[in-house]
């Protein structure tokens, strides 16, 4: 009997071993592709995502072929460190029609479970350390309320050279503790198409607005130094577009700056709205400064507005915004 015990303890420690052998073996890829025509590694890219190891020590990047990817994405927080490449900003494109109001699936009609706003992304981002480059991420829902194209949470996140495409609600930058990078990238929509309380630079962007509306609704908490900031941005609109705001508080601290920007003549004169509660006046922060064009006039500006002076202008760094981090 103890003979048997023997072997029996002897053969359990070495399956433990080759268990535990075969788990450190293991190699995760840092360079994974998505291609639709099965020439990748994975032919979706949430395939791609799921396949990627938890909290990677090492930085992952996915390159994606061109094509249209009908997907409904989702980056967990558990998928940090890594950089989603397209291989062309116009032809690789990422798509889905959600939007808030709609029945969530066939077995829920009968129960009237609907979407909304926060959960009709075609992509959401929560993990950290994400990067996006050189792609079109595009809610195709049409002009049937909000439905969101980007909705971001994760920290320290930059998307460069890509395009934002939507209408209501296009892109959510949520989370207040979150810091959000936009380099150079198209962002298109209707009302309030940029929202949110996170922390975000936008830089060398196109903001492109389709009707008659508000540009930003930022939801800033009192304890955020900075909410959105522009720099060096364009505003364009399309013909329907005669009159845009430049903002309006979501929430009562709403805080955007515009500098060093080019506004078109589709900026109302006023700039700024109260969305209808005058106490927001004393609370939202809305600054500009040393922007240009047909819109940047500043004369006929609401009352409760500001203009940065050289100084406080001098603050407005990424090293300060960010509190340090430093984007890619």
């Amino acid at each position: 009997m103890m003979q048997i015990k023997k072997y029996l303890l002897v053969f359990s420690f070495c399956c433990y071993a080759l268990i535990a052998k075969a788990q450190t073996s293991i190699v995760y890829p840092q360079q994974i592709t998505v291609a639709q025509d099965g020439s990748g590694n994975y032919t979706t890219i949430q395939a791609a995502i799921d396949a990627i190891r938890a909290y990677s020590p090492e930085h992952i990047t996915v390159h994606i072929k061109n094509g249209t990817y009908h997907e409904k994405i989702v980056v967990p927080a558990w998928v940090t460190n890594v950089s989603f490449i397209g291989e062309s900003r116009d032809a690789t494109i990422i798509t889905y029609e959600d939007y808030s109001g709609k029945f969530m699936d066939a077995d829920t009609i009968h129960n009237k479970k609907k979407m909304t706003t926060f959960n009709s992304y075609t992509m959401y981002v929560h993990g950290n350390d994400i990067h996006i480059e050189n792609l079109t991420i595009k809610n195709a829902a049409g002009r049937v309320g909000q439905a969101v194209a980007l909705h971001v949470d994760g920290d320290r996140f930059v998307i460069s050279n890509c395009n934002l495409l939507g209408n209501q609600d296009t892109l959510l930058t949520a989370n207040d503790s979150s810091r959000q990078y936009y380099f150079n990238c198209f962002i298109e929509g209707t009302t309030d198409f940029i929202f949110g309380n996170a922390t975000a630079v936008f830089e060398k962007c196109t903001i492109n607005s389709l009707t008659n509306s508000y540009i930003t609704a930022a939801s800033t908490t009192q304890h955020q130094q900075y909410g959105y900031v522009f720099m060096h941005c364009t505003l364009t609109a399309n013909n329907e577009c005669k009159q845009e705001y430049l903002g309006r508080p979501w929430r009562a601290y709403a805080k955007v700056v515009f500098m060093n920007c080019e506004l078109g003549k589709h900026i109302r004169p006023e700039g700024w709205h109260n969305w209808g509660k005058t106490e927001n006046e004393a609370t939202a922060y809305y600054a500009e400064y040393n922007n240009i064009g047909e819109g940047a006039a500043t004369g006929k500006r609401v009352a409760w507005s500001h203009r940065l002076t050289d100084e406080e202008a001098r603050q407005y760094t990424l090293h300060n915004i960010f509190n340090g981090w430093k984007p890619l």
